[in-house]
């Protein structure tokens, strides 16, 4: 399932538009803060994210153009209340993939959305590697050498995590939010059980990766060491 950032203040907006990509089959996360937005897009690897301009800690457009400078391709709809067409220049130019004005219809926004989500994979986000390991998120798949095998789709999103940040340590909260969404409550085992299951499907594939416990502070994907 796709997974999207939702940025909007508007409680009861959000709400409608988050029911509205939930229908069709969408998944949702939903922040109210370009900060909040920024942590989450850190821990998360979304398929595309739908931002308001008028945040309470500043415009919108700061958020993204901070995203586009570190190299953050997510793909955009922006939805604002400004109409003029310098705003709508504004929000391209910062590197808004698609622009919508408020008030608009719930089938046109959840349309847009949907076609961000169609655009080819190879413009949202290249086959990441880490070693003897790579990742191909559009078939769901692990592969090293000529091995491969298939990820449930919460796998693949904690493998994306693991391997975009390789031999650095990755909070457990931040593999939670990665597999099941930031506002999912996950039970307490199953973070456990799914890091088991990834165990065995690195070593099914004679990748020399392993998902290491840093005690205290979390988990890393790093190269096989006989001393951890």
């Amino acid at each position: 399932m796709n997974r999207i950032l939702l940025v909007e203040d508007h409680e009861r907006l959000a709400g409608l538009i988050s029911k509205g990509l939930a229908a069709s089959g969408v998944a949702v996360d939903v922040v109210d803060r370009g900060d909040a937005a920024w942590a989450a897009l850190e821990q998360v690897p979304y398929q595309a994210m739908v931002l308001d301009r008028g945040l309470p800690d500043g415009d919108g457009l700061a958020l993204l153009q901070r995203m586009r400078r570190a190299g953050l391709g997510v793909p955009c709809l922006v939805l604002t209340a400004r109409d003029a067409l310098r705003d709508r220049v504004e929000g391209l130019e910062a590197g808004a993939d698609d622009y919508l004005p408020k008030p608009f219809a719930m089938d046109e926004m959840v349309a847009r959305v949907r076609a961000l989500l169609r655009r080819p994979v190879e413009h949202r986000t290249l086959d990441p590697e880490a070693g003897d390991l790579r990742l191909r998120p559009a078939e769901g798949v692990m592969g090293c050498g000529e091995e491969s095998i298939t990820l449930a789709p919460a796998e693949m999103q904690m493998m994306l995590l693991l391997v975009r940040r390789h031999g650095d340590t990755v909070r457990r909260s931040a593999l939670e939010a990665a597999g099941w969404g930031a506002n999912e409550a996950v039970t307490p085992n199953a973070l456990d059980v799914a890091l088991h299951r990834l165990r065995r499907k690195l070593s099914a594939i004679g990748s020399v990766q392993r998902i290491v416990n840093v005690r205290g502070l979390g988990y890393a994907l790093r190269e096989d060491d006989p001393a951890q």
